[in-house]
């Protein structure tokens, strides 16, 4: 039950050792911070999006952006790295530990990541946008979300070849998915012909998730769909690190 720790406790001690250096708070932060900038102030109050003004809008989508690329870009990299370069995994699935557990520690970890990341986002929003006010769904999604993308950085790590092809899916994968997935707009407004793929990402759904402020048909069927991406990943994953000790 608890075996799952000693990997943990491994991945955030590399973690801590970030944690405290002002690059990496600012590399988590200048992003979102960016596009609250450009799109939020500049826009601010001057724009209504689905009955409410547009900063309240997009500060959920930017949080469920942030909470997708620091969940999944620790994990993909670092698995990627420690993998193909300092060999560090291979004696990692040679130890007497379950496969599970060397997943669910380096998952907690990137959930740990993602919502250090986010916290930072939703300080910001508190402070300058009074119409913001996260609930029950909104960490409910904001997890679920955090736990999907460690889970497919978990995948990624592991079938690429090198730090280079890591790049390349989060460039063809993570960039489209983060303009796409209703962080900017309301997925009304696009085109009808776009619609079917911008509903086969996963984080259309948990962006969804996370938007909503209360209890409704779409509320659920988001739900579903991103434990139903989080569980497909995770058999996916806990496939290849086993396959990779056999």
């Amino acid at each position: 039950m608890t075996d799952f720790l000693p990997i943990l406790y491994r991945e955030l001690i590399i973690y801590k050792k970030r944690l405290f250096k002002l690059s990496y708070v600012l590399s988590a932060l200048i992003s979102p911070l960016i596009y609250l900038a450009v799109f939020g102030f500049g826009l601010g109050e001057n724009l209504t999006v689905t009955g409410t003004n547009y900063i309240t809008f997009l500060l959920p989508g930017l949080i469920a952006m942030t909470s997708m690329t620091n969940s999944y870009i620790w994990i993909a990299n670092g698995l990627n790295i420690d993998r193909l370069y300092f060999k560090t995994f291979q004696l990692l699935v040679q130890a007497p530990i379950k496969p599970i557990a060397i997943l669910m520690g380096i998952i907690t970890a990137g959930i740990i990541r993602g919502l250090f990341a986010s916290s930072l986002i939703i300080s910001v929003g508190l402070l300058c946008c009074t119409s913001f006010s996260p609930n029950g769904i909104f960490w409910l999604g904001l997890l679920l979300n955090c736990f999907m993308f460690s889970t497919l950085g978990v995948i990624i790590g592991m079938i690429t070849k090198s730090h280079e092809e890591t790049a390349i899916y989060s460039n063809f994968l993570m960039v489209p998915m983060a303009f796409f997935s209703g962080t900017f707009f309301p997925l009304e407004k696009l085109p009808f012909f776009v619609k079917p793929l911008i509903y086969a990402l996963p984080l259309t759904y948990s962006t969804i998730l996370i938007r909503k402020s209360q209890w409704d048909r779409v509320t659920l069927l988001s739900l579903f769909i991103t434990i139903g991406f989080s569980l497909m990943f995770l058999f996916l994953a806990l496939r290849l690190i086993k396959n990779y000790r056999e």
